[in-house]
């Protein structure tokens, strides 16, 4: 059985990833908690293997946080960046691995719009989170090509599953507590992947390296997911507000600065679509994802 290194096992992704990966991996993970094998801060300090590995499946990582100062947007590059390359210092003090897979973000693309994005397109990402992602991956391209590791690196669009993060996590909660609008009848649509769809990747990545997005082939509108969410929650679906209404009150939000439950930027997000392409990695791996609208489970 395969040594596997598992960074972010603590986290959502981790989680629901690392139980699906026991059969075939001997498991050991780093981060934070308590409950890994070895506790350690990577934006901080490198870790003291006492093993070498196989295959480092590097899920650690800062996200789901919009940045308040500078120093919340520095921390991103600390985490995500400097974490990363106090973990490759440490892998090559007892062995680098053969395989080393990096789950980046489509954040990269630093699109706010458009339709069936492929790896080809170049990576204008901005934000703080997406810079650092970019530069991790740059960092990441050189590091195995001069220690001869393969390496995968996966850029996964909105990731569902139990007691998901982010955006869907904060639809989820707005749905639940009666406070989610839904606008323009809810026709975007977005790229979303289920979390488990991760840990069928590993395997199918080993040896062969590159670099994938990763979602399911439904790309569901946002009224597609209402429709789920409301399903499990037993909730009727949200009223649906015209897209005049949504951007005067999005105008207001832009007056009352980050506490507005809706702004212009926010708006834009919600009414326009932004999907990416799969078809690389079906291609080339192989791989046949789930479909989220018939297997996404809240809890």
């Amino acid at each position: 059985m395969e040594k596997l290194l598992f960074t972010g096992s603590s986290g959502f992704l981790g989680q629901n990833v690392k139980p699906l990966l026991l059969d075939k991996y001997d498991i050991s993970t780093v981060g934070r908690s308590e409950e890994c094998d070895y506790i350690v801060d990577l934006s901080m300090d490198e870790p003291r293997f006492k093993e070498s590995f196989d295959v480092v499946f590097h899920a650690a990582g800062k996200a789901h946080v919009i940045p308040k100062n500078q120093n919340e947007e520095d921390e991103f590059f600390l985490v995500n960046l400097t974490g990363t390359k106090n973990l490759c210092k440490s892998l090559e003090k007892i062995g680098v691995p053969k395989n080393f897979i990096y789950v980046s973000s489509v954040a990269v693309y630093g699109c706010e719009s458009g339709s069936d994005i492929d790896e080809s397109y170049p990576l204008k990402g901005k934000a703080p989170y997406a810079l650092s992602k970019i530069k991790t991956e740059k960092f990441l391209q050189s590091w195995c090509e001069k220690n001869n590791v393969c390496l995968s690196i996966l850029r996964p669009s909105l990731i569902a599953g139990p007691n998901a993060p982010g955006n869907l996590g904060s639809m989820v909660n707005g749905i639940k507590k009666g406070k989610y609008l839904s606008i323009a009848g809810g026709k975007a649509r977005k790229s979303v992947l289920m979390v488990q769809d991760i840990a069928k990747l590993v395997s199918l990545l080993e040896d062969k390296g590159g670099i994938y997005n990763v979602c399911d082939n439904t790309q569901p509108s946002f009224r597609e997911l209402e429709q789920v969410i409301c399903k499990q929650l037993d909730k009727k679906l949200p009223f649906s507000i015209p897209l005049y209404i949504a951007k005067f009150l999005a105008l207001i939000g832009d007056l009352l600065g980050s506490k507005a439950p809706i702004n212009s930027k926010r708006l834009l997000k919600i009414t326009e679509s932004l999907t990416f392409s799969n078809k690389k990695a079906c291609k080339e791996l192989g791989w046949c994802p789930l479909n989220v609208l018939e297997n996404y489970r809240i809890k």
